[in-house]
């Protein structure tokens, strides 16, 4: 395993959207293996591929309970809202207030390239959102906008 290089700011390819993961092999699984290294070693809950400049369609997400790998991620279904203030990797000293769905129901395989479906709410929902935003050459401060006046951190 080895850490990666997270892309920061302008750097153009984290506005680019990501192509199909179509190879399941053993460099799948050293890229995967790398990106949780270096998600682990940021502090971060989630990374996405074009982070550490690859455009495909990876992204791994640890919101406490292990790490997730979803590779070529569709979501199925989201439901509810949830506000708060997001952070990321590629924009460090930078946060604002999101507004994304609370539940998400995601499908996406593993490095094996077996397909399973994955449901969560609260951080896990707001993480898968933002991480397949990164798939498709989104950032977060698109969505950035006023906390209403009752927003408490």
């Amino acid at each position: 395993m080895a850490k990666r290089i997270i892309r920061k700011n302008d750097d153009p390819v984290l506005y680019k959207v990501c192509k199909d993961v179509k190879k399941f092999d053993a460099k799948l699984s050293e890229l995967i293996d790398d990106m949780i290294e270096t998600m682990n070693d940021a502090d971060g809950v989630g990374l996405a591929a074009p982070q550490i400049g690859i455009l495909r369609r990876i992204c791994v997400i640890d919101v406490g309970e292990g790490p997730v790998e979803l590779v070529n991620p569709v979501i199925l279904d989201s439901s509810g809202e949830q506000g708060g203030i997001e952070g990321c990797l590629s924009f460090p000293g930078e946060s604002g207030y999101v507004v994304r769905p609370n539940w998400v129901k995601v499908e996406a395989y593993d490095r094996h390239g077996d397909l399973y479906e994955y449901e969560g709410e609260g951080l896990f929902a707001r993480a898968v959102f933002h991480e397949t935003d990164h798939l498709d050459g989104k950032v977060y401060l698109r969505l950035v906008t006023e906390p209403p006046e009752d927003f408490k951190e």
